[in-house]
């Protein structure tokens, strides 16, 4: 089992999720998060005074899966995450975490069966 963060752009959310149902990935859980990287924010002016906004919004990824969907669920990812046919910088990065365990609490199933 596989623990598979993303940190994609909020305007690719429905895409990565389009592409997830694609190849069979329904569960995920999502979140919103700011971050700073190679993008290094941008400059607003409010009420006159110019200032520097370093953390940007984006949305995080959070989907359990069994070692078969790992990389359709990666590729989804980047197939609905991706910013034109190349990408752009500030598209976002995927993590991959091996998962030592998982319950389901309604019914204490663990392990692969409760995915």
């Amino acid at each position: 089992m596989k623990l598979i963060v993303a940190i994609i752009q909020p305007s690719r959310l429905e895409a990565v999720k389009a592409a997830l149902t694609e190849v069979e990935v329904f569960r995920l859980t999502v979140m919103d998060v700011q971050g700073f990287g190679r993008q290094k924010g941008h400059t607003e002016t409010y009420r006159g005074h110019e200032f520097s906004v370093n953390l940007l919004r984006k949305v995080q990824l959070q989907i359990a899966v069994n070692e078969d969907f790992v990389e359709p669920t990666i590729e989804a990812i980047i197939k609905g995450g991706r910013t034109g046919p190349t990408g752009e910088i500030g598209d976002g990065k995927i993590f991959v975490l091996p998962l030592e365990d998982c319950i389901r609490i309604r019914t204490g199933e663990r392990g692969s069966e409760a995915i």
